[in-house]
């Protein structure tokens, strides 16, 4: 299935600012007696939502099928800036490479991106190499990043035969036909970790993570802003051995054959968290998904506007929201996964848990650190399903957000928006 809009339409709500209107009433509790794997449903309406949001599916394995298995369709970006800002949609596959091969036979992670304007789903760039392709990041300066979530050099960079995990790559769109891929370049100045969430800040820095159960968050200062190819890899370090409180940024010395971050970190005595894995800004706060961090997992807040970043945790379940209990099917947070900045500047969280569950937590305005209020909008209905790659464009406001490996084996891109008096159809639960 594809969604389709007339050209100029689109690009004028894509380009317009984004209006703050995406309140709801939040759901009562998550999808847990609505579970299945029928495709009626999960090709249709697999997320329950509030009253007066309706979801469409924007690209599917009917309309681009890479892997002879599921997909796993992740993370995602548009093109915010440059030619044609706003109309394609770039996605991450997060397949390794020895257990799913590509429909032409071929082995390696891969992009896909989906023409707004056309509907078109294609290939937007695969190698052999490339293993767990995950976090995605569109730069003020018109590439994107993309990340390896790597474990092992079991398919290694022929320029990095050495590096000891996943790399960051660079990639680069034609600049008359951004659908188009003109080049690729690894980055392992970023560090050679487990990777997925990338951000960047107003500076030019790059943030990344290892997604390890020890895993630590870094920052890397280019020597030139917008130049990845020299610079510094610093590691965040909180004081007294503690996980939260003031911090600093600790530079790292890198060996250039293994780029090995994570070993270097730790000869530094950076803080370990329980798999960090998606990384969002908001203003001058960096928030990370800590996927594990003390069982249930959290979300991390990082100050960057002061002398001493102050690191707190934003969302803890018993502090703030509620904790989940399975056994008893009473809804609550757990296993935070995937980051984004909502229309309105609350911080949306999808989980990877089942049932998937969306959050929204509001800014901490009370100054305790903390979120004033973690809020349900959404709970996927997928039994086999986790919903990724939760990402805001447009307006009005549309979210866009995937499910990997399906139980219906048809991974697939959605968007989430309020109704609007022509489109009613597929709303509320």
């Amino acid at each position: 299935m594809h969604l389709r809009f007339p050209a100029a339409l689109l690009l004028l709500t894509l380009l317009s600012p984004v209006s703050a209107d995406f309140s709801f009433a939040p759901l009562p509790s998550s999808a847990w007696s609505e579970m299945t794997s029928a495709a009626d449903v999960l090709n249709t309406r697999p997320f329950r939502l509030p009253a007066g949001f309706n979801q469409r599916i924007l690209s599917d394995e009917t309309g681009l099928d890479i892997y002879r298995g599921n997909d796993w369709t992740d993370m995602q970006s548009l093109n915010e800036t440059g030619m044609d800002a706003g109309r394609y949609l770039y996605r991450t596959h997060e397949v390794r490479r020895l257990n799913n091969r590509l429909r032409d036979g071929r082995e390696g992670g891969a992009v896909s991106v989906v023409d707004l304007v056309s509907g078109q789903a294609t290939l937007f760039a695969t190698r052999d190499d490339w293993e767990a392709i995950d976090g995605l990041l569109w730069t003020p300066w018109n590439s994107l990043l993309v990340t390896e979530e790597q474990k092992h050099d079991s398919s290694p960079d022929p320029h990095y035969p050495d590096a000891a995990r996943g790399l960051v790559y660079e990639l680069f769109p034609e600049q008359e036909n951004p659908g188009q891929l003109a080049q690729a370049v690894a980055r392992p100045l970023l560090g050679s970790l487990t990777h997925e969430g990338i951000e960047y800040d107003d500076q030019g820095n790059i943030y990344v993570i290892d997604e390890d159960d020890k895993g630590s968050i870094y920052r890397f200062v280019p020597d030139h802003s917008g130049d990845l190819e020299s610079g510094r890899l610093f590691v965040l370090r909180v004081a007294n051995g503690a996980q939260t409180g003031p911090a600093a940024w600790v530079a790292l010395q890198l060996d250039r054959k293994s780029f090995d971050a994570r070993s270097a970190a730790r000869s530094k005595g950076a803080t370990a968290f329980c798999r960090p894995e998606d990384l969002e800004r908001i203003e001058t706060t960096l928030y990370a998904a800590l996927t594990c961090e003390e069982g249930d997992g959290a979300v991390l807040s990082i100050r960057l506007d002061t002398e001493t970043p102050i690191v707190g945790y934003f969302v803890k379940p018993g502090r703030n929201v509620a904790r989940e209990n399975a056994l008893l099917r009473r809804t609550g947070f757990r296993h935070p996964d995937n980051l984004a900045d909502g229309p309105d500047g609350r911080l949306w969280i999808s989980e990877d848990n089942m049932p998937g569950d969306i959050w929204v937590a509001d800014p901490d305005r009370d100054g305790d650190g903390y979120s004033d209020g973690v809020e349900l909008f959404a709970s996927l209905r997928d039994e086999g399903g986790e919903p990724s790659g939760i990402y805001f464009g447009g307006t009005p406001p549309r979210l866009f957000v995937s499910i990997q490996h399906s139980s219906t084996g048809n991974d697939k891109t959605l968007v989430i928006e309020k109704d609007q008096p022509q489109n009613k159809r597929q709303s509320g639960n």
